[in-house]
């Protein structure tokens, strides 16, 4: 089967594409020239249907995925499932399945049957599961279980290929290490045979099957920087390097591609973060978790996160994935998703609204005007999150025929003594 772009290079335009106009408020032009050049990606298993596809990358609005999914220490998949639904109700544009246990298969069957949302996976999780170690592994086993999960209308998948030996010395360098849990496998798989990533070496087999079932390739940063002391290192820029040049392997196969990125990473180094992942990875769309932008937040990382999201993203990232406040200390309840993809999309509306998208202009102005008139209901329509808003809310009492101020001025309200 085609994907997108090989339907695009031969002016045939998917239905997708009406939807994805309306939604960014782009032109149709924009976004097919935006694909075509590799900035904009449409994350579509050619085999998943009844959903709404998403874009992501330049010019478009910024997006947020939620992970969710099982651990052996907690399965529970009506729990996950609920966590799905629970990111999808509080804005979540993707959700990328991170189990590690259980019936896997049966849940993303249940996904993408029952909810309207863009999936992700990382393959090398579920390939590793009935494995004794990491050395156990294999290509081939790999290779089948990615098409296993390219059957099960997986969009977008997560493939560590740019981690190679010549960078595992580099982390020994580090205050933390290796983070990233795909990172890690396939160093220890390296160090044992003492061989090249076979995730690298065998890349043109990893992209006949994103081509045959229209997989975008997210190329994951197995050597992205755990604490702040670690970032913008030689490890992390060494795997970027190698990343940029699978880019263009995934180009020449017509295969979209977006590039992940990090991690924890402060403030003054997030722009030279951004500007060295789009120049080297030739503007491909850039997926960043965070980045976190201070260590010791536990119990308000989505906060950290968000933080450097909204700088990550005003520099240029396109897509963030949530931090909930569990980060670091346990699997995140359906609380703590709704509060990790609320703190994200805040980051994104404030992207959106410095670069003067007119519906985040619109929206802020309406809940202003509302706000001016003590119009609760208008506001509450407009507010980011309707139900905290309402749990919040709390008038004054007045007479009849007076606006009711909230209750932290009450009749000090500087906007009722001014109002003409």
């Amino acid at each position: 089967m085609s994907t997108i772009i090989d339907e695009l290079k031969k002016n045939i335009i998917p239905d997708c594409i009406h939807n994805i106009v309306k939604h960014e408020g782009m032109s149709q032009e924009e976004i097919i020239s935006g694909v075509l050049d590799g900035h904009i990606v449409i994350p579509r298993n050619n085999q998943h249907k009844g959903f709404d596809p998403i874009a992501i990358g330049k010019g478009t609005r910024i997006k947020v995925n939620a992970n969710i999914g099982t651990s052996p220490n907690r399965c529970d998949f009506d729990d996950e499932t609920d966590k799905v639904r629970a990111a999808v109700d509080s804005g979540a544009d993707a959700v990328m399945d991170l189990s590690i246990s259980g019936d896997i298969s049966g849940f993303r069957k249940k996904i993408t049957e029952e909810i309207n949302i863009t999936l992700g996976t990382v393959p090398i999780y579920e390939a590793m599961i009935g494995l004794d170690s990491a050395d156990q592994l294999t290509i081939g086993h790999f290779l089948k279980i990615m098409e296993k999960q390219a059957q099960e209308n997986v969009d977008f998948m997560t493939i560590h290929s740019g981690l190679l030996k010549k960078h595992i010395p580099l982390t020994e360098k580090r205050v933390v290490g290796v983070v990233s849990r795909g990172g890690s496998i396939l160093v220890q798989w390296m160090r044992h045979h003492g061989k090249e990533n076979f995730l690298y070496e065998h890349f043109d087999e990893i992209l006949d099957i994103a081509r045959e079932y229209d997989i975008t390739m997210s190329l994951g940063d197995g050597l992205r920087p755990g604490c702040t002391a670690d970032a913008n290192d030689e490890a992390q820029f060494g795997e970027l390097e190698v990343l940029g040049e699978l880019v263009q392997q995934c180009k020449a196969a017509n295969v979209q591609v977006m590039v992940e990125g990090p991690g924890h990473v402060p403030l003054h180094l997030i722009e030279e973060n951004v500007r060295k992942q789009k120049a080297i990875c030739d503007g491909a769309p850039f997926y960043v978790l965070g980045p976190l932008v201070t260590d010791y937040a536990a119990g308000y990382d989505h906060i950290a996160g968000a933080i450097g999201g909204a700088l990550a993203a005003f520099y240029g990232a396109d897509f963030l994935c949530y931090v909930t406040p569990a980060e670091h200390l346990r699997l995140p309840t359906i609380d703590d998703v709704r509060e990790g993809v609320i703190a994200s999309r805040i980051a994104c509306a404030a992207v959106d609204l410095s670069r003067k998208k007119p519906y985040e202009i619109q929206r802020n102005l309406n809940i202003s005007v509302a706000r001016k008139n003590f119009d609760w209901e208008a506001q509450k329509k407009v507010a980011i999150d309707q139900t905290k808003f309402s749990n919040y809310l709390e008038q004054c009492e007045m007479k009849e025929d007076e606006e009711k101020p909230c209750s932290m001025c009450g009749e000090w309200c500087a906007i009722k003594r001014t109002k003409i």
